[in-house]
């Protein structure tokens, strides 16, 4: 039986991930130089690295370990569906019984005439899926023009050539020929950073009417679908303003535009709800899901269609899928671990006990004095650094700087806590306590401290 040891010193074992490992989003010579840290083993809300540190992880992962690590549950399962049918397709007009399980229970829980799912194994996957999805829709019912699918700036979709076009990440559009014909951008509901002097309410309301001008200077023959996440995750855990997604459902009404809601981080509870959808009161024709979905202990995504929406691409053989596509020991895994959420009650005692606590205590970061706005919603959650907070002032020095010494300090005080530019933003599994949300803040508030002394220190205190 081969082993994987933890064992070797963590020298050898970062040596050995230098000459053998490209990490995703790095750069390679920058951590070879350093040494990636070596996570051996986690329980709970905690990881443990190859020096024996215990590291509270504010991030799920990468928002994703909503049910928390070490539930040795969804071992079990995997371990007896790897026995009992460790993988087979459903291409051929063949099918298995956890993918059907899991439909149904996805059907169960989604927003009401959401009752059919296209698998994948991750979001970037669906979101792929989704380009191809909502074109032969269209195509279908007689208007194949419509073709072009509206996104926002800043926006994250995935990393693949389909998925990365539709996200609005400028510093992955530089790289290997992204975007892809048919994508077009629309600015960000980022009122922290873009508003100027308007109130957050005409700010929201003026972001989602691009979208309605967007429509009319492409011409609302040609566009197909409008994609979003309810709260930006990776572009910085922004949430709109609440003028924002009322009036984007109003266009995509009036326009006959499908509306895609990218669940991928909002779904399975992250937002206190079971979707980010519903937390912002919207009516999605396809909801992307991934992430929480397994709590990372399997790689499975997915489409959630309507109905409307099934019964077209259903008329017709779409020519679309993946190897692992609906793949049984995921299915099986996933169907657990919804299991956990459902009836442990870890969405509602989350949503309804643990999400107004950490509220409380994170909207608390916004008095320090590095720290000009502490948004959240449920469990995902911002603080915009910035020298100056009441004229909302960015730092002179190139984005990301302040952010990048901040990150290294909560990693220095065993808090995985994640930056964005000079955003700092947190996601932790959804059983995290009020014990560890206490220890989550103290360590963000003095990693804080530590940072604005550095930044001090190398003359960096400056706004733009």
């Amino acid at each position: 039986m081969t082993k994987i040891s933890n064992h070797l010193p963590t020298a050898e074992l970062q040596a050995l991930d230098a000459a053998h490992h490209v990490h995703p989003f790095t750069t390679q010579t920058e951590l070879a130089e350093r040494g990636a840290r070596v996570i051996t083993g986690a329980q709970g809300c905690w990881l443990t690295d190859s020096e024996g540190h215990s590291i509270l992880d504010a991030m799920a992962g990468l928002w994703c370990v909503n049910i928390g690590y070490g539930r040795t549950e969804l071992a079990e399962v995997a371990a007896r569906q790897m026995t009992e049918l460790p993988y087979y397709n459903t291409f051929f007009m063949t099918t298995h019984a956890p993918v059907i399980a899991l439909s149904k229970k996805l059907a169960e829980l989604a927003p009401e005439g959401l009752n059919k799912v296209m698998f994948a194994s991750s979001g970037s996957e669906a979101n792929d899926t989704n380009i191809r999805l909502v074109r032969t829709y269209w195509a279908e019912k007689g208007k194949p023009e419509k073709q072009t699918i509206i996104s926002r700036w800043n926006a994250y979709h995935g990393s693949s050539v389909g998925s990365g076009s539709l996200g609005g990440m400028k510093g992955m559009h530089m790289q290997g020929g992204l975007p892809i014909p048919g994508i077009h951008h629309i600015d960000q509901p980022d009122w922290w950073s873009e508003g100027g002097d308007m109130s957050p309410e005409d700010f929201g309301l003026e972001r989602a009417q691009q979208l309605e001008k967007a429509i009319l200077e492409l011409g609302e023959e040609n566009v197909a679908a409008f994609i979003a996440e309810p709260v930006q995750g990776a572009g910085g855990v922004i949430v709109p303003p609440e003028t924002y997604w009322p009036e984007i459902q109003r266009i995509c009404d009036k326009y006959e535009i499908l509306l895609i809601a990218d669940e991928v981080i909002c779904g399975f509870g992250r937002t206190g709800h079971w979707f980010g959808s519903q937390a912002v009161g919207i009516r999605p024709d396809i909801m992307t899901i991934a992430k929480g979905l397994s709590s990372g202990y399997q790689p499975i995504g997915g489409s959630i269609l309507s109905d409307e929406v099934a019964e077209v691409i259903g008329a017709t053989e779409f020519n679309h899928g993946y190897t692992y596509s609906g793949h049984p020991v995921a299915s099986a895994v996933a169907l657990e671990n919804l299991r956990i959420l459902d009836e442990e009650g870890v969405v509602e005692t989350f949503g309804s006990v643990t999400a107004p606590y950490l509220k409380e205590k994170f909207e608390g970061l916004a008095r320090h004095p590095m720290v000009g706005e502490a948004k959240i919603v449920g469990g995902m959650g911002s603080i915009a650094l910035t020298p100056d907070a009441e004229s909302r002032a960015k730092f002179k020095a190139p984005g990301g700087t302040v952010g990048y010494m901040v990150r290294e300090r909560c990693f220095a005080n065993n808090l995985v806590m994640r930056h964005v530019g000079d955003r700092m933003i947190i996601s932790p599994p959804l059983v995290i306590s009020k014990e560890e949300i206490d220890t989550l803040i103290e360590r963000a508030w003095t990693s804080l401290d530590e940072a604005m002394a550095q930044v001090k220190a190398e003359g960096l205190w400056e706004a733009a």
